[in-house]
C-alpha cells in the first residue's frame, strides 16, 4: 500500500474506533489533544485513514505500556522529526549519487579528450 492509499480517508469514527480497539469518545479526545487529525467531509463527519488507524494503534500500545498522553505526544513528535530527517537523508543520498555519477561522467569525458588530444598530436608528428 503506497503512502497515498494509507492517507485516504476511509473510515467513519465508529469503524475507526472498532479497528483501533478504542471508544469513539477516546478518538474525539485524542483529536482534541492533537494526537490524531481525521479529515472531515463536507458534512463535518470525521473520516479516518489507514495511517490514522495505525497511529491510534501505536498510541494504544504506548499507553498500555504505561506512558501518559504527554509522553505519547512527545514520542509522536520525535518520531515525526525522525521521519522527516530520514526523508531528508534519503534525498541527500540521491543527490550525492547523482553528483558522483556526473563527476564520473566528466572524468571519463576528460580522459577521452586527453587520449584524443594525444592521438591527434601523435598523428600530426607522424605527418611532419
Amino acid at each position: 500500500m503506497d503512502n497515498t492509499d494509507r492517507n485516504r480517508p476511509l473510515y467513519m469514527i465508529g469503524v475507526a474506533a472498532e479497528l483501533s480497539g478504542m471508544h469513539p469518545q477516546t478518538l474525539r479526545s485524542y483529536e482534541q489533544k492533537g494526537l490524531v487529525t481525521p479529515q472531515r467531509t463536507s458534512g463535518n463527519t470525521r473520516m479516518y485513514s489507514q495511517a490514522d488507524i495505525e497511529r491510534l494503534e501505536l498510541i494504544n500500545t504506548l499507553t498500555d505500556e504505561g506512558i501518559n498522553l504527554a509522553g505519547v505526544i512527545r514520542i509522536l513528535d520525535l518520531q515525526g522529526r525522525l521521519d522527516d530527517r530520514d526523508a531528508e537523508i534519503d534525498d541527500l543520498h540521491k543527490r550525492v549519487r547523482r553528483l558522483a555519477d556526473r563527476v564520473h561522467e566528466l572524468e571519463t569525458r576528460e580522459s577521452v579528450n586527453t587520449l584524443v588530444g594525444e592521438t591527434t598530436a601523435l598523428a600530426i608528428r607522424r605527418i611532419r
